[in-house]
């Protein structure tokens, strides 16, 4: 309850299944006014998050680094900027990795939505390679909406997709946005339509895909690559 009242990040507040009441019916109400999700799950859920400690019923799962907004990310970004999207990416090894490639490649920031996604946790903290302390993250409601206002802003939204364009053939100088879907499904729908075009990287091998933040590293090389170019020119 401290921890809501002090506006502290948090991701999401575990409860077990079939125990909100009593004290636990204010904290789960004023969690839920501020827009921080409340899910009811087994204990065993719990015993297993709290580690042998006495949780009472309920835990919360806190960011390791404070978030921004995409408004704060742009004040801060280079021009043209270059922002990349996860969409629902729920491993935090590949979080991880993708903010550490965002901070080697020069991109401005990373965002990602509040739902069925990871957030900054410990894991990611620690494969990010410190990049997390760098790098600007925002974590938002409805990734969508979100696309709309970069559009508003002037930038072109890219997603990465199998059926898309060469990427050595497509024009990423610009302002970028650069979409990673999940690791299972890809781009969401919704999310997809958003999109101004679609990228892919070619594949030679016996596989057709790839890791998403291996596939996120490769795109994110091939906009540094054109950008340098164009700066030569």
């Amino acid at each position: 309850m401290e921890a809501i009242r002090s506006d502290r990040e948090i991701d999401k507040i575990l409860v077990k299944k079939g125990s909100i009441e009593g004290s636990l019916v204010p904290l789960v109400k004023k969690a839920r006014a501020q827009g921080i999700i409340v899910q009811e799950v087994e204990k065993q859920k719990l015993d297993q998050l709290a580690e042998g400690g006495n949780h009472q019923g309920v835990v919360a799962l806190a960011a390791t680094h404070d978030y921004v907004t995409v408004e704060e990310m742009l004040k801060r970004a280079k021009q043209p900027p270059f922002l990349v999207i996860c969409d629902k990416i729920t491993d935090p090894h590949n979080l991880g990795s993708i903010i550490r490639t965002v901070n080697c490649v020069g991109a401005d920031g990373v965002i990602i939505p509040k739902r069925n996604s990871v957030g900054l946790n410990s894991t990611v903290a620690k494969t990010s390679a410190g990049a997390i302390e760098y790098t600007p993250v925002a974590r938002v409601t409805n990734i969508a909406q979100t696309i709309d206002k970069l559009k508003d802003a002037g930038f072109w939204i890219a997603g990465a997709d199998m059926d898309g364009e060469m990427m050595y053939q497509s024009n990423l100088t610009g302002a970028i946005a650069l979409v990673i879907g999940s690791e299972g499904e890809g781009i969401s729908r919704l999310v997809k339509e958003k999109c101004d075009f679609m990228v892919k990287i070619p594949m030679a091998g016996d596989i057709n895909s790839l890791n998403a933040s291996v596939a996120a590293s490769v795109l994110m090389y091939e906009v540094r690559r054109q950008r340098d170019f164009a700066c030569k020119e």
